[in-house]
């Protein structure tokens, strides 16, 4: 009788097992979505980071060239190459052609949110495909990223 006694202790009941699987299934429930609003917060960040990065870009070609912005059709050219000072030659550094300007960026930053998340292209009003939504007549950048398209807190993209 005392073998039968000693086996029957090292397992486990049928309730125990369903009192540690509840417990897990509560403490997965609490965990999973405060995981999700913390890679979506990330997402976030990183638009105001890539907001940032182009910006000042785009403020340092602005200084460099007499106050002008790139036009949108020289825009990709214009932060990832080297350009003279009227920001009409784009390419590699010529100091003898006056093309030493830059670069500002290696490479455009990726647009991390949205349903055109991962593009990186410039265009002039939000359309779908597009990276990032650009005016070169006052230098302001932002989200190709429809009004319907918000943060955890409500805030648009498009406004960011």
């Amino acid at each position: 009788m005392l073998n039968v006694l000693r086996h029957r202790r090292g397992a486990f009941s049928l309730i125990e097992l369903v009192i540690v699987v509840l417990i897990i299934g509560i403490l997965a429930a609490i965990a999973v979505p405060k995981m999700s609003r913390g890679a979506a917060a990330a997402a976030d960040s990183a638009l105001q980071s890539n907001l940032a990065t182009i910006r000042s870009a785009l403020e340092l070609f602005q200084t460099e060239h007499a106050g002008v912005y790139p036009a949108l059709a020289d825009l990709d050219n214009a932060l990832t190459q080297y350009s003279d000072a009227g920001a009409t030659k784009y390419g590699a550094k010529d100091t003898a052609a006056g093309v030493i300007y830059g670069p500002y960026l290696r490479k455009v930053p990726p647009l991390p949110v949205g349903a055109d998340r991962g593009k990186t292209s410039f265009i002039g009003s939000i359309t779908a495909g597009n990276g990032w939504v650009y005016d070169a007549t006052t230098g302001s950048i932002k989200a190709n990223c429809p009004d319907a398209e918000v943060d955890a807190r409500g805030v648009k993209y498009n406004t960011y």
